[in-house]
C-alpha cells in the first residue's frame, strides 16, 4: 500500500570495533570493556573463555544510580581499573565523599570496591545487573550476538545454560537477595566512616560431558580461533597459572623514554597472547591477534617468533615444533607445505596462502634461531620438517614440461608470482642451504645454485626500467606479464637473513636497485609519516583504509625499517622508526596490527582501522624488531662470535638494552649518542666483533 513502511532489510555482518575498547588479554581468557567499565552487552563488550561469551552484561547501580565513571585504563595487558564517584542525596559541595574501583582482570574476575570518606557510617544500596547470551566470539566479532538467556540463582550468583554448557557468576560476599528473572543481585552495604567495602565476582564456565566441546574436548572451528575446552569446569586462568614468557626479562633504557614504553607494553601484550600447544603443553607459541586470530595463525605465530629471537629461541623452538606436527607428512603434491588459510591481497591481486608462507618461513626461522643459539639437539630435532619444507619448495618451481618455472606460485600452480613470496624462497633457500651444510645433509649445493639463478632471473623479469630508476614489479601473472604497482610488499626485498660470520644472506636485488627501491619507500608517496603504506599513495586503488592498498602495517613497517637500515640507508630506517613510535603514543603503546595510512600532518594522529586486530602478535613483535635493530646485533653462536653495527644516526639518541639472549646466556649492550655499541654482558667465550 502506498505509505506502507517496509521492514529493514536484515544488516549484513561487519566487523566490530574494538579500538576505544579496553581489552583485558590472557588467552583462552578476555574481557572487553568501554571505559565506563559498564558492560552493556553491546558490541563486543564483555567476559570471554574458550571462544564463549560468559558474561555480557555486569553493569553496578548505588541507590538506583549509576557511578559516575572519571576514569577507565588499562593497567597491564589482562587488567584493567575503572574509578568512579556516587553521589548520594543530601550530599553538600562539590566533593563526593563515596568512590568506587573497578579491577577487572581478563582471567574472569571483578573486585568492585567502595570507599568511603564520610565522618559518619554510610549505607549504600547496591545492584548489580548480570547476562549473558554464551555467543561465540566468532560470531560476535561480526555482529552476530546470540539471544539473551534466563539466568537461574545458583550458589553465591546467578546461572545460565546453553547447549551442554553453563556461564556461572559467583559473589563473594553472598548477595542479600537474587532476582534471577532480571539477572540482578543485591547487597545493602554498610561502610564505617573512612572504610571501604569490597564485593568480588568470579565467572567460569561449566561444560556437560557430551556438550558442545565433544567428548575428545574438540570444538568446531571459530572464525575467531582460541584453544577449545576441557569437558568439565573450567576455573578461572589467574595471573598464577599462566604459561611463562617464552623470551628473557629484556629492557631499553632510552633517550626517548617512549620507547621503553613501547618495549614493555608490546611484551606484556605478547604474553598475554601467549597459548600452550595443545598436544604438547611445553610447547608455547602466540595467538595472532584478538578478537579475529585468537588461535594459532602459522605465518604470524613464525614471525612473531623470528622477531623475538633477540629474546632467546624458546618461542621460536616451540612454534617450529606446533607447526611441524600440522605439517603435511604424506607423500603428494602437498608433501611437506604447511596448511594456512588464504588471506585477502587488495585490488590488484587475488588471495595469497599463508600456508605458502609459513612453509617457507620455516626453514629461515629454524637456520637463525640456530645462529642465535638454539641448542644443536633441538636444531637437530626440527632439521626434517625444514629439509620437507626446501623439498616442497623445490618441486613446486620445477613444474612439468610448458609451464613458467623456477619462481613459487601462490596461491595455486598458475600463479601468480608475487614478488615477497620470492623473497621468502629466496631466504628459504640460501639459510636452508647454510643449515643443510652445517649438519653435513645433502642438497645445499643444489639450493644454492637455485637461489642463484633465482637472483638473475628475478632482477631480469621483475625489475621494470624507468627514466627514473626503475621499480619492481609486485607480481607476475601466469603468463609473464609485471603488474607494477608499488606497494610495502616490497619491503620483503630488503629483508635477508643471518648468515655464518655474522653477515647477512644475499638478497634479490643488486646494489642499484637496492638504493632504488630505498629511495621509493622512504619518498612521501610510502611514507605516511606514520610508518610504511601498504600501496603508494600515487598508485591506482589507493585507499588509507585498505588493509592491503593503503593502510600502515607495523609488520611490514618494521621489516622495512630493520632492511634499510642494513642496506645502509639510515636515514630511511630512522623515518620509519620514529613514526612507529609516535604512532605508538597515540595507541597507548598497545600498537594495532594496521592504522589508516592518510599523511601525517602537524598535531595529527593516527587513525584506527575498523578491522585491526588489537592486540596483534605481528604488530607487538614489531614493535620489538624495530627498537632492537637499531643496535645491529648479529650473532652466529655456532662459530662463537657476535656483531654489533648499530645505526650511526641513533634515531632515539642513546640506549641500553639488557636481557638479551645469545648463546642462551645474558646479553647486555648500550649504544652510545654517537651510534657507538658497546657489549657490556655477554657468554663466556663469545668473540665481539664490529
Amino acid at each position: 500500500m502506498p505509505g506502507e513502511r517496509r521492514p529493514a532489510p536484515p544488516r549484513a555482518p561487519q566487523p566490530q570495533p574494538v579500538h576505544s575498547s579496553l581489552v583485558c588479554v590472557a588467552l583462552p581468557a578476555l574481557a572487553v570493556s568501554p571505559a565506563s567499565g559498564q558492560l552493556t552487552g553491546h558490541g563486543m563488550e564483555g567476559f570471554y573463555r574458550d571462544g564463549l561469551r560468559v558474561l555480557a552484561r555486569c553493569e553496578l547501580r548505588v541507590a538506583g544510580d549509576e557511578p559516575l565513571v572519571v576514569q577507565g585504563r588499562l593497567t597491564g595487558a589482562d587488567r584493567a581499573r575503572f574509578i568512579g564517584t556516587i553521589r548520594r542525596a543530601g550530599e553538600r559541595g562539590p566533593d563526593p565523599e563515596i568512590h568506587v574501583q573497578r579491577l577487572r582482570s581478563a582471567d574472569g574476575t571483578e573486585q568492585i570496591t567502595f570507599h568511603s570518606s564520610a565522618t559518619r557510617p554510610v549505607r549504600l544500596a547496591v545492584e548489580i545487573w548480570l547476562g549473558t547470551d554464551l555467543a561465540e566470539l566468532g560470531a560476535i566479532a561480526v555482529g552476530l550476538p546470540g539471544a539473551d538467556l534466563r539466568a537461574t540463582v545458583h550458589g553465591a550468583g546467578l546461572r545460565w545454560s546453553g547447549s551442554g554448557v553453563h556461564a556461572v557468576v559467583t559473589a563473594t560476599p553472598s548477595p542479600e537477595d537474587a532476582l534471577a528473572s532480571a539477572g540482578l543481585l543485591r547487597w545493602e552495604l554498610e561502610l564505617p566512616p573512612g572504610g571501604h567495602r569490597t564485593i568480588e565476582l568470579r565467572t567460569a564456565l561449566e561444560y556437560e560431558p557430551g556438550g558442545p566441546a565433544g567428548p575428545s574436548g574438540h570444538r568446531r572451528p571459530l572464525d575467531a580461533r582460541i584453544p577449545a575446552p576441557r569437558t568439565g569446569a573450567a576455573a578461572p586462568r589467574t595471573r598464577n597459572d599462566r604459561p611463562p614468557r617464552p623470551w628473557t626479562a629484556a629492557r631499553l633504557e632510552c633517550d626517548d623514554r617512549r620507547a621503553d614504553a613501547l618495549l614493555a607494553s608490546s611484551l606484556d601484550d605478547l604474553h598475554g597472547l601467549v597459548l600452550r600447544d595443545p598436544v604438547a603443553t611445553t610447547d608455547m607459541y602466540v595467538a595472532g591477534g584478538f578478537p579475529w586470530r585468537c588461535g594459532l595463525a602459522p605465518v604470524e605465530a613464525l614471525w612473531t617468533a623470528r622477531m623475538l629471537l633477540p629474546l632467546g629461541t624458546k618461542l621460536a623452538a616451540g612454534t617450529l615444533r606446533a607447526l611441524a606436527r600440522s605439517q603435511q607428512a604424506v607423500p603428494g603434491a602437498d608433501f611437506g607445505r604447511i596448511p594456512g588459510a588464504l588471506r585477502d591481497s587488495g585490488p590488484h591481486s587475488p588471495p595469497s596462502c599463508t600456508g605458502i608462507e609459513a612453509t617457507l618461513l620455516f626453514p629461515a626461522v629454524l637456520a637463525e634461531a640456530r645462529r642465535w643459539g638454539l641448542p644443536q639437539q633441538e636444531t637437530e630435532r626440527l632439521l626434517p620438517a625444514a629439509q620437507r619444507c626446501l623439498t616442497w619448495l623445490r618441486r613446486v618451481t620445477d613444474p612439468p614440461e610448458g609451464a613458467r618455472g623456477g619462481y613459487v606460485p601462490d596461491p595455486v600452480p598458475g600463479g601468480p608470482y608475487r614478488c615477497e613470496t620470492q623473497a621468502h624462497a629466496h631466504r628459504a633457500a640460501v639459510l636452508g642451504a647454510d643449515l643443510l651444510d652445517a649438519f653435513g645433509s645433502s642438497g645445499a649445493a643444489a639450493l644454492r645454485d637455485w637461489a642463484a639463478d633465482l637472483r638473475t632471473r628475478f632482477r631480469r623479469d621483475f625489475w621494470l626500467e624507468h627514466p627514473a630508476g626503475g621499480r619492481p614489479a609486485a607480481q607476475l601473472t601466469a603468463d609473464g606479464r609485471p603488474v607494477p604497482h608499488l606497494g610495502s610488499t616490497t619491503a620483503h626485498l630488503l629483508d635477508t637473513g643471518l648468515l655464518g660470520g655474522g653477515i647477512l644472506a644475499p638478497g634479490l636485488l643488486d646494489a642499484a636497485q637496492t638504493d632504488q627501491l630505498a629511495g621509493l619507500l622512504a619518498g612521501p608517496a610510502m611514507d605516511s609519516g606514520w610508518g610504511l603504506r601498504g600501496l603508494s599513495s600515487k598508485e591506482s586503488g589507493y585507499n588509507p583504509f585498505g588493509h592491503r592498498s593503503g593502510a600502515v602495517r607495523v609488520h611490514e613497517t618494521a621489516v622495512a625499517a630493520a632492511g634499510l637500515a642494513a642496506a645502509g640507508h639510515p636515514q630511511a630506517a630512522d623515518s620509519l622508526t620514529r613514526g612507529v613510535l609516535d604512532a605508538a603514543d597515540s595507541f597507548g603503546y598497545r600498537l594495532p596490527e594496521m592504522y589508516a595510512g592518510e599523511q601525517r600532518t602537524a598535531g595529527g594522529v593516527p587513525v584506527p582501522h575498523p578491522a585491526a586486530c588489537r592486540p596483534a602478535a605481528v604488530a607487538a613483535g614489531g614493535a620489538v624488531h624495530i627498537l632492537v635493530a637499531l643496535a645491529g646485533l648479529r650473532p652466529d653462536v655456532p662459530a662463537g662470535t657476535v656483531s654489533v653495527r648499530p645505526l650511526g644516526t641513533a634515531p632515539l639518541g642513546a640506549m641500553q638494552l639488557t636481557g638479551l639472549c645469545v648463546a642462551e646466556q645474558p646479553f647486555d649492550v648500550r649504544i652510545s649518542r654517537l651510534g657507538m655499541g658497546m657489549v657490556e654482558t655477554a657468554a663466556e667465550g663469545l668473540q665481539l666483533g664490529s
